[in-house]
């Protein structure tokens, strides 16, 4: 038969301690398990540190393997006599089998003959979906549907592809780039081991009109000169309706008024802001009169725009 480092397989040292073994099979076998891993030969892998550790948790097994000697992984050998004596229980003769097979074959098993050790068990995998939403879908909550393929580990050992499907309720108040975890709607667990969670990452869809950062929102608030010199009460939208708002003579372009709690709402109770950002914008054309009107404020007024740029020196 073909000799099989169990110790390697496991990645520890051949003096290992019980704890240590147990901890490098959890770390590997999630690692590996075909329902993680993406790299060439993972389910190859998985299969060699389940057989290791098959073997080396048990302390009776452990002893007859480290008495079989030291062996270059795939070399041919065979136990000697005197080890078929004290280990073999089956009354068999010596035979060309696996090594695994071999352990099996002795009937070894955790506590006692004929119950062999079984796995750690462990958590599934995590699995994680994105979604889109609305402003108002997460202003107001909603329900989103998924779909996904998860690669889930058969009782004969092989790795199949299985669609999942399901509705997952979204509450109100959710944010760009938020992750929700749905507890236990993850892969299945191995060896008895829990399932894994369910992450759902939020992302807004563009808005016509409003920017959200976090909880709060922007708005951009076209305003006529006259508007911005002399000042006006004007109408801004909001997520829930409209709101009226007082903007104040002199204000600059660039500043922003302020709606309290217009805003994305909190989780539990509150909400962000709505700032309308005031942006001065013309008329795409002058009447004559219009025209007149702007001639006369250029003529009577002492507002000089760029003064702060004459006598700037130069470079030359």
């Amino acid at each position: 038969m073909k000799f099989k480092d169990y110790y390697a397989a496991l990645e520890v040292e051949r003096d290992a301690s019980a704890e240590d073994i147990k901890k490098a099979y959890r770390r590997l076998a999630r690692r590996y398990h075909p329902d993680v891993a993406k790299e060439e030969g993972a389910e190859d892998r998985f299969k060699a540190i389940s057989e290791a550790y098959q073997t080396l948790s048990d302390p009776e097994k452990r002893q007859a393997y480290d008495d079989l000697g030291r062996h270059r992984p795939g070399e041919e050998f065979h136990p000697s006599p005197d080890w078929e004596t004290r280990f073999r229980r089956d009354g068999g003769q010596p035979q060309e089998v696996d090594l695994a097979d071999l352990f099996e074959q002795m009937g070894f098993g955790a506590g006692g003959w004929g119950r062999p050790a079984g796995p750690v068990p462990i958590r599934g995998q995590d699995l994680e979906v994105a979604t889109e939403l609305t402003l108002e879908q997460a202003a107001q909550g909603t329900e989103v549907s998924f779909n996904l393929s998860v690669p889930t580990l058969q009782s004969d050992g092989r790795v199949q592809r299985e669609t999942r499907s399901g509705r997952i309720r979204v509450p109100r108040g959710v944010i760009e780039g938020e992750r929700l975890r749905v507890p236990g709607r993850g892969g299945a667990g191995i060896g008895g081991g829990p399932a894994g969670d369910l992450y759902l990452d939020i992302h807004l869809k563009p808005h016509p009109r409003f920017r959200a950062v976090g909880h709060d929102l922007y708005l951009d608030v076209p305003i006529a000169p006259w508007e911005i010199a002399l000042g006006a009460e004007i109408t801004l939208p909001s997520l829930d309706g409209t709101a009226r708002v007082r903007v104040q003579p002199g204000m600059r372009n660039g500043q922003k008024l302020r709606l309290a709690g217009k805003g994305l709402p909190h989780r539990r109770e509150g909400a962000g802001d709505l700032y309308g950002v005031l942006q001065i914008v013309m008329p795409p054309e002058l009447s004559e009169r219009e025209r007149e009107l702007f001639q006369q404020l250029a003529d009577a007024s002492s507002f000089h725009p760029r003064l702060h740029l004459e006598g700037v020196p130069t470079d030359g």
